[in-house]
């Protein structure tokens, strides 16, 4: 048995990296009925190009599918697309949510004249002790200094298409000559050109690279728990009046009571994440999300499980086989 890591997932192949091979396997049949999804950054055990285990994760994000990172660099474009304090609060929020530290690399700083937007970026993530840093694929500008965040570590790049970041790991490592494509001039915003997560080794660091997306949504989290993934809230909260205080116009919320202490945009983000918490609550309510479960899980194996109609039907036939065999005097 030997150990890798999945650097790549196409189809239904894996390109596992292990002692300085890259090697194209399958996955065993027996995990895929058991319904174990490998991904990108997955350490697993394989024999015969075949993937037998996968071990334990240190942790993962669904979006982008990524396991094991040491870090989330959000790069966020300056300019062409603008940047959206909600796109950039949106993928903080998520990092927050999956506890992985996240890193604000701004890009294209080479097209913008004056610095008011670094001004109100520092005054906003500053305070709340992210890492800020400035580049500029195009001139190479801040590429020593994110180089240096990179170092030792596992980085996954995230953001929106065409903010830059395949040109970015380009301005790093340019023998890689990753495809890249401009903003569209028509709707101002950027094409796909990264189709799939992969792990690019790059001297003493890995950085994955994924596709940009944009429709993240916090369609899975129960309203009163979207402010433990605001920095800024999480003291205040606590001495709230109500302990599932939402901070919208409740009496005796002291984040409403401080909340000159919290930039616009960082409480608009919140209301917004708020909002969509609120539909998936309404959903659970009134559609509810029980359903009987087709597998179950047996220590770290998810098994087959019979459902109760089909048991129902399995005694029947029995005891129809039983009452047969009494008419025939096989039985009594």
């Amino acid at each position: 048995m030997t150990k890798g890591q999945i650097f790549k997932i196409h189809s239904d192949f894996y390109y596992v990296y292990s002692d300085g091979e890259l090697h194209e396997c399958k996955l065993r049949e027996i995990l895929k009925k058991q319904g174990v999804k490998p991904l990108v950054g997955d350490f697993v055990d394989f024999d015969n190009n075949a993937i037998c285990r996968i071990l334990e994760r240190k942790n993962y994000i669904p979006r982008p599918a990524v396991a094991n990172v040491d870090q989330i660099i959000i790069v966020s474009a300056l300019k062409e697309p603008e940047l959206s304090f909600l796109q950039l609060n949106r993928y903080i929020a998520f990092a927050e949510y999956y506890k992985i530290m996240p890193i604000l690399c701004f890009n294209k700083d080479d097209l913008i004249s004056g610095d008011d937007i670094v001004k109100d970026i520092k005054s906003i993530y500053e305070p709340l002790e992210y890492r800020i840093v400035f580049t500029s694929a195009k001139e190479h500008d801040g590429i020593k200094e994110l180089v240096e965040i990179l170092k030792g570590k596992t980085s996954a790049l995230c953001g929106t298409s065409g903010v830059g970041k395949s040109s970015l790991i380009n301005a790093i490592c340019p023998e890689l000559a990753l495809r890249t494509k401009e903003v569209s001039q028509k709707t101002l915003r950027g094409t796909h050109t990264t189709r799939h997560c992969e792990i690019i080794p790059i001297n003493k660091f890995r950085i994955i690279d994924t596709p940009g997306f944009s429709n993240l949504k916090f369609d899975f989290l129960l309203p009163q728990y979207v402010d433990t993934l605001f920095i800024e809230m999480r003291d205040y909260r606590k001495h709230c009046k109500y302990p599932d205080c939402l901070h919208i116009s409740e009496d005796g919320c002291f984040v409403l009571e401080n909340l000159d202490k919290i930039a616009p945009s960082r409480y608009k983000s919140y209301l917004e994440f708020v909002k969509e918490a609120r539909e998936y609550k309404d959903k659970l309510k009134y559609e509810g999300n029980k359903t009987e479960c087709r597998s179950k899980l047996s220590g770290e194996k998810k098994l087959a499980k019979i459902s109760a109609k089909s048991r129902n039907s399995a005694r029947n036939t029995r005891k129809q086989n039983i009452y047969k065999e009494i008419d025939n005097g096989n039985i009594g």
